[in-house]
């Protein structure tokens, strides 16, 4: 039987990167064909590829992602965690949903089937491609570090850009030009304190501003300035839009970008349960059945330099996904 964490360190030693992703795809593919899955490598772009791995089908399908942020941080275990990029998020839930699988088939369960995507952390072209794939399964879990609790939902996300415009002049003569920062910082501050919605289950509606834009030089009146938002959504949203709307009206364009709904999930008895307030894979895999969210480690620690994993908690994992399985296939 695979070990676990020598199969999560094994990935962890390659830098798979989102767009370079084609070492580790080589690796978990080849590991499952030597123990006789069915394994179909979909190209996503030249080069990248999905994995989908499949037995008798109509069943579970077990999913996350193979790709992480940069940069690459080397695999290192130390007083039982396993450290490195991936750890959490989300090669050491690779690793456990892998051994998991095999243990089923290795008990005659072969409803089980694996699919592992590319570009998660950038743009999900992988996820979108996959629900392209004859899927047959009835239920899809997703793992992404949920603390070893199974999700009862996930805020949704909008992006916006926020942009003013003025006019430019030498800044020695600042009464010939307009600021276009001036009035964008004064609006910003307004963001905090915007009536946003708010959910039982997911909380409120919170928002980034994450980057700021402004200007050419430091000797030139800025005749353009923008700020790009990132909306944490916890319903519907339309209304979010009407308040930033009226908050931005003769002030400010708003572009909209980017949108994924708020989800609820699936739960079974015997887990813990709890909302998480970031995004997944998961509304772009609509074709894969009912969805559950559940993996080891926390979000805390992913994306950065201290990323790691419990190693009793990545061991557990294992047993998790073999029982939410059963309890799936049970139903």
């Amino acid at each position: 039987m695979t070990d676990v964490v020598a199969l999560a360190t094994e990935l962890l030693s390659i830098d798979s990167s989102t767009g370079r992703e084609r070492e580790a795809v080589d690796v978990v593919g080849r590991w499952l064909v030597a123990r006789g899955w069915n394994v179909t490598l979909q190209e996503v772009e030249p080069g990248r590829s999905n994995v989908w791995a499949t037995r008798a089908g109509g069943g579970v399908t077990l999913s996350t992602h193979l790709d992480t942020v940069p940069p690459y941080i080397a695999p290192r275990l130390d007083d039982g965690r396993l450290y490195g990029r991936g750890a959490c998020d989300a090669k050491g839930i690779a690793a456990a949903m892998l051994v998991a699988a095999q243990q089923l088939v290795d008990s005659g369960e072969e409803r089980v089937d694996l699919l592992f995507v590319v570009g998660e952390e950038k743009g999900s072209p992988g996820a979108r491609a996959a629900n392209r794939l004859p899927a047959t399964s009835r239920w899809l879990v997703n793992g992404e570090p949920t603390e070893s609790k199974l999700a009862s939902g996930a805020k949704g996300a909008q992006r916006v850009i926020v942009r003013v415009r003025g006019r430019e002049a030498h800044s020695a003569y600042p009464e010939f030009g307009s600021s276009a920062l001036d009035p964008l910082l004064a609006l910003l501050p307004q963001v905090r304190d915007l009536p946003l919605p708010s959910d039982a289950v997911l909380g409120m509606t919170t928002s980034n501003i994450g980057v700021l834009r402004a200007g050419t030089e430091a000797n030139v009146i800025p005749g353009l300035a923008e700020a790009e938002i990132m909306i944490r959504l916890v319903g519907d949203v339309a209304p979010v839009k009407k308040v930033f709307e009226e908050w931005a009206k003769g002030r400010a364009e708003l572009e909209w970008g980017s949108f994924i709904p708020a989800q609820r999930f699936h739960t079974i008895d015997g887990f813990d349960v709890a909302p998480v307030a970031f995004t997944t894979d998961i509304p772009l895999l609509s074709r894969w059945g009912t969805p559950l969210l559940f993996g080891p480690g926390s979000i805390h620690v992913a994306h950065t330099p201290d990323e790691h994993i419990a190693v009793t908690e990545l061991r557990d994992a294992v047993s998790a996904y073999v029982r939410i399985v059963e309890a799936l296939l049970a139903t």
